[in-house]
């Protein structure tokens, strides 16, 4: 069967490593354009700690989060051995509690005694809440043991595992949560499918353009050349919408922009640090190899696609990130990486068969946990393309839906 697959970030790439490992006829077709989302990704697989009320969704990304190490141990059989995933664990962390206001403006003499209160009332509301999100977090462990051993750590401990945090501290610690760079997975993926025989076109993908006739996919037209393909699955990220409005239809995902810092650390070894996710603000820290820490990361909708790194998102993410992690303020400003995120009109992605359209299918609307569901969207995607069981219910994830 020939498939062709339109995107080569995470979902893309990985549709078209299980679709060639299938047996298919691949092409994958990629534009490179600035702002996909897989390669500015943080990468943090961790989803047993949303506090997102959609079982379709929580479901979807819990498979996805067990299905990793099988798929990395299939990629170092192709010879792909390091593509960055390793479980370092996370740790997530109460809000501060800070109310500085009001110490402010005591007098000098109530100041010391008002601050301790102060303080200890700070310690104790996080100390509840705390306990509260273990508890919930732990209550879903039977359904995901993979997250491992789930406890609370005291500042001490938390400060041991991430150094840069901000003293006093305390953590819900998840020892199964994983991290994993999106463009090395996303280039192993790609590379694998091309030594299943995969054929991957980047240099002309920009003119790419779905082509159908009376209600069936055709191919893809690139640069005017029409490229013939039994089925297509459009993994084009924020772009996926415009790609496939010749089939007739409408898929609902828009670009959301995320901005994300990475800091370097001279001297730290940052390698097996755990990812630090704060409750309050929604923001992120997590490292990898090479000293490297990255924080992230701005929200932005109605962004269009506009890549630009701005003061005011720099600021967000630096102010929240020294908040979390004071200790940080003086390593070294190394980039800014910008991704749109495509996002559709909830959580849940935009992923199945097309209606009315016989051989096209989306994979898309990941939003900001891609690089957590993204691998196993695209193997659902390269079954449903080839005619075979999803293994997944496909329902809840309609692409028309609105």
């Amino acid at each position: 069967m020939r498939l062709i697959i339109v995107g080569a970030g995470i979902t893309g790439a990985a549709c078209a490593y299980t679709a060639s490992g299938l047996g298919a006829q691949v092409t994958l077709i990629d534009a490179e354009r600035p702002g996909r989302a897989t390669a500015a990704g943080a990468g943090i697989i961790c989803p047993w700690t949303s506090a997102v009320d959609d079982p379709a969704w929580y479901d979807f990304a819990r498979t996805a989060a067990r299905e990793y190490p099988a798929l990395i141990a299939g990629l170092a059989d192709q010879g792909e051995a390091d593509v960055s995933y390793r479980r370092v664990g996370a740790l997530l962390l109460a809000g501060t509690g800070d109310h500085p206001d009001q110490a402010q403006q005591l007098d000098q003499a109530q100041q010391l005694e008002q601050a301790q209160q102060l303080e200890q009332a700070q310690q104790l509301e996080q100390a509840q809440q705390l306990e509260q999100a273990r508890q919930r977090i732990a209550a879903r462990r039977a359904g995901a043991p993979e997250m491992g051993e789930v406890s609370l750590l005291d500042a001490r401990q938390a400060q041991e595992l991430f150094p840069p945090l901000r003293p006093g501290a305390t953590a819900v610690h998840i020892a199964g949560a994983a991290r994993v760079d999106g463009r090395r997975l996303a280039a192993a993926l790609v590379q694998a499918a091309a030594r299943q025989g995969a054929t991957i076109r980047t240099d002309p993908a920009r003119a790419a353009m779905l082509s159908c006739r009376a209600g069936r996919v055709t191919g893809v037209s690139v640069d005017g050349d029409l490229v013939e393909a039994d089925a297509v699955v459009a993994a084009a990220g924020a772009w996926t919408a415009g790609f496939v409005e010749p089939a007739g239809v409408t898929v609902p995902v828009v670009p959301q922009r995320g901005q994300i810092v990475h800091i370097g650390l001279d001297g730290a070894d940052t390698s097996r640090w755990p990812v630090v996710l704060p409750s309050a603000t929604g923001h992120y820290l997590l490292a990898f190899d090479g000293s490297r820490v990255v924080a992230g990361a701005t929200r932005e909708v109605g962004s269009g696609y506009d890549v630009r790194v701005t003061p005011g998102g720099l600021a967000e993410v630096l102010n929240n990130a020294l908040s979390v992690a004071p200790g940080l303020s003086q390593g070294t400003l190394l980039e800014t990486r910008v991704g749109l995120r495509p996002v559709g009109p909830d959580i849940r992605p935009l992923l199945g068969p097309v209606r009315g359209v016989d051989g096209l299918v989306v994979a898309t609307g990941l939003g900001a946990t891609g690089l957590t569901m993204g691998p196993l969207a695209g193997a659902v995607a390269a079954r449903a393309a080839l005619g075979l069981p999803p293994e997944v219910d496909l329902g809840p994830f309609d692409p028309l839906r609105s």
